[in-house]
């Protein structure tokens, strides 16, 4: 991975990056789920994100995820990704991202890469990963319905995952406030099955097998522990959409406890509410090894806050094929070899 020259640096571009997932999409949830197993065997460093908001732009922000890898080729890292939702009605894509790959013998930084593709598949691959781990096997390949509330580059990500890990469903379900943003991903959709433009995000969570929110919502809109009787799997990426009833009323998995009780997700909105922890479950990490069990009798939330040792893992696979395609471009001269005074 490295050339001996510690003063190396390189760019990869989102086009190369966007290639190299596109031939690897699959194999993106093997890498997360080994980035899960790294952190809970003492092999990876996830410190808490640290937000960047706005006095005058509430609804934006820029997010900085460290991360460091002690499995080989170790390295650590820093994804800086801003969210500026109003971008969509204006043509461009909500989210933007750069990832800054350092060396962990010198600490000096040796890549930048395109970033935002890698934040969609790591998040992607997180979800579909948590589906395959917590539905029964007899279901996985079965014809389950899946429901979308959000219809955005994430919700498509996810989607796509599904489709690249051979999932099939007998029923597509979609919900956006911006109804064109749906009707947009059920056209993406409907190669593949059937597929049913919602009118509010109830007709999404009563009449799907697996829910997924992937919306820009800063605070819990949904209240009705009733429309969760079904217990479907629900994938709570965009973290803020439950209430703390919906929350209690359930079995919660997270990615990383600390890191996902933070910044008013609904975990954490449900710990300050009952003053305990105790309606976590467990975490992904705890799935996958078989160190806990799930309740049948109660839907099951997986409520991923992101940990930015996912990006990394996702970043370092991409530099290495990049690397091995011999398409990064290396920026000469970067830095000034100084010698000592």
């Amino acid at each position: 991975m490295f050339d001996g020259n510690t003063f190396t640096f390189g760019v990869v571009t989102g086009k190369v990056v966007g290639e190299i997932l596109a031939d690897a999409l699959p194999e993106t949830v093997g890498i997360v789920r080994d980035s899960y197993l790294a952190h809970a065997a003492g092999l990876a460093n996830n410190p808490r994100s640290h937000f960047l908001r706005f006095d005058d732009r509430p609804a934006d922000r820029i997010i900085a995820l460290a991360a460091d890898l002690k499995d080989q080729p170790a390295i650590a890292g820093l994804k800086w990704i801003a969210s500026w939702p109003e971008n969509v009605a204006a043509g461009i894509p909500r989210a933007s991202a750069v990832m800054i790959l350092n060396r962990r013998d010198t600490g000096y930084p040796f890549a930048v890469l395109e970033a935002s593709m890698i934040s969609a598949v790591r998040t992607a691959a997180s979800a579909v990963l948590a589906a395959e781990a917590l539905r029964p096997s007899s279901k996985i390949r079965g014809g389950l319905r899946v429901g979308f509330t959000g219809c955005g580059i994430i919700a498509r990500s996810i989607y796509d995952m599904f489709r690249a890990r051979n999932w099939s469903f007998r029923e597509v379900t979609a919900f956006d406030t911006n109804e064109q943003s749906a009707r947009a991903f059920l056209a993406h959709a409907a190669s593949y099955g059937s597929t049913t433009l919602a009118t509010t995000h109830n007709d999404v969570i009563a009449g799907s097998d697996i829910v997924v929110f992937a919306t820009t919502a800063p605070k819990p809109h949904v209240f009705a522990t009733e429309l969760f009787k079904s217990n479907p799997l629900v994938l709570n990426i965009s973290l803020r959409d439950l209430s703390e009833e919906i929350i209690l009323a359930a079995n919660n998995i997270v990615d990383d406890v600390d890191h996902c009780l933070q910044a008013e997700t609904s975990p954490h909105l449900t710990e300050k509410l009952t003053g305990t922890r105790d309606f976590i479950t467990g975490t992904i990490a705890n799935v996958l090894s078989g160190s806990v069990s799930i309740d049948s009798t109660r839907p099951t939330i997986f409520s991923p806050f992101g940990m930015g040792i996912l990006d990394l893992a996702v970043g370092r696979f991409v530099y290495q094929e990049a690397q091995r395609r011999k398409l990064v471009i290396d920026i000469h001269d970067f830095f000034q070899e100084r010698r000592r005074w």
